[in-house]
């Protein structure tokens, strides 16, 4: 005796649907897995910025000189770990304070200050040198952390 299997239409569209949903299951499993990652840094932010300075002559030939941040500006997203590596290049020595932040240091030339903090709030912290924070004093050396 000889069995027949008949397929009808309607299991072929059960089938179907059946095949999609378990598609749509997977790629949905999947992003869900890509979305999780990208939202939960695994690292430590590593920013670096060292220490420059212009100079130049004035009509009486007089030196002048300034003294800055490079880059001036950093941009680190609320809620990210971050690791600044401030690096001395020009000048002797630059003390300096992160106001908001209550992070303070020194900057030596030839050497590199490692300062690490965790972006809490939303907000504009500037960096100044304590050495040169006025224009008599070759400044404002000063620089600026956004987090967005």
């Amino acid at each position: 005796m000889t069995n027949i299997f008949v397929i009808t239409k309607k299991q072929i569209k059960l089938f179907a649907v059946l095949l999609l949903a378990l598609v749509v299951a997977v790629v949905c499993f999947k992003w869900n897995q890509s979305q999780a990652a990208m939202a939960t840094p695994s690292q430590t932010r590593v920013m670096h910025l060292v220490t420059g300075e212009f100079e130049a002559r004035d009509a009486n030939n007089k030196k002048i000189e300034a003294y800055l941040w490079s880059p001036s500006s950093i941009f680190v997203n609320a809620g990210e770990e971050v690791e600044l590596r401030l690096t001395g290049i020009s000048g002797e020595s630059h003390p300096f304070v992160i106001e908001g932040l209550g992070i303070q240091g020194t900057v030596e030339k030839g050497k590199t200050t490692v300062v690490k903090f965790k972006a809490e709030q939303k907000g504009t912290y500037p960096i100044i040198c304590q050495t040169h924070d006025t224009r008599e004093h070759n400044g404002p050396m000063v620089g600026y952390i956004y987090v967005q």
